[in-house]
């Protein structure tokens, strides 16, 4: 796998973000997301050693489109130069929530896990529901050294504690989200060394493994909206 190859790609298609440039330059997009899939494929295989729900995952079931909508947006570049996935036992849906990688040059490159949708009121009523009744594991993982070290919990939230939960709860803080996630920025440099960056991918995701798990049995019997 080569991730300067990604880099590089995805660089050029920020400096050139049109369909002419896209159309023209085509292969060059292969060869950067086929790079991209063979990172994804070592990332599972790594991840499977302290997370097997997610070994029989296929790369290209992860991954998300370049392509932009532009319908109400007021940036019409019809492009995100970035290549993204979401490393789950469902693949690429936010529920179970997984492992997230995002490469953007320019030093937006980041991991990530947790809920990052904020869209869904009932995965957002189950997990303040769980939070509620199980504050103190809450605590326990997001007070972790290992975990402190490198993540603190974001995400959309309300100004006040939402009616139906104590306003003097010890979590109180962490009731008023409506998504809970983290993200580990990455430099390009670290992008660009392959070997660095799975390395680094794995020891980050594993330390998060237990703020995914505890999101997950909040969300237990979660049903994804019908389209």
């Amino acid at each position: 796998m080569n991730t300067q190859v990604i880099v590089d790609y995805l660089s050029a298609l920020s400096m050139n973000n049109n369909r002419e440039w896209y159309h023209a330059n085509k292969e060059d997009y292969k060869k950067a997301n086929a790079e991209f899939e063979k990172l994804l494929q070592a990332l599972i295989f790594e991840i499977s050693k302290f997370d097997s729900s997610i070994l029989h995952s296929n790369p290209k079931d992860l991954t998300f489109k370049i392509v932009r909508d532009t319908r109400f947006s007021h940036d019409k570049s019809p492009y995100n130069p970035a290549f993204r996935a979401h490393i789950s036992p469902k693949g690429k849906l936010p529920v179970p929530v997984g492992y997230y990688l995002m490469i953007k040059p320019g030093n937006q490159s980041f991991l990530g896990g947790g809920l990052f949708a904020d869209m869904f009121k009932d995965a957002t009523t189950m997990i303040r529901d769980y939070i509620a009744l199980n504050g103190e594991e809450w605590e326990k993982i997001i007070r972790h050294p290992d975990f402190e070290k490198y993540f603190a919990v974001q995400g959309t939230a309300l100004k006040r504690v939402p009616a139906g939960y104590e306003k003097e709860h010890p979590q109180a803080e962490y009731l008023k989200f409506k998504s809970w996630y983290l993200e580990y920025p990455l430099k390009d440099e670290e992008v660009k060394n392959a070997e660095i960056l799975l390395v680094k991918a794995a020891e980050l995701f594993q330390i998060m493994k237990p703020f995914n798990d505890y999101l997950n049995k909040a969300l237990v019997g979660f049903q994804m909206p019908a389209r």
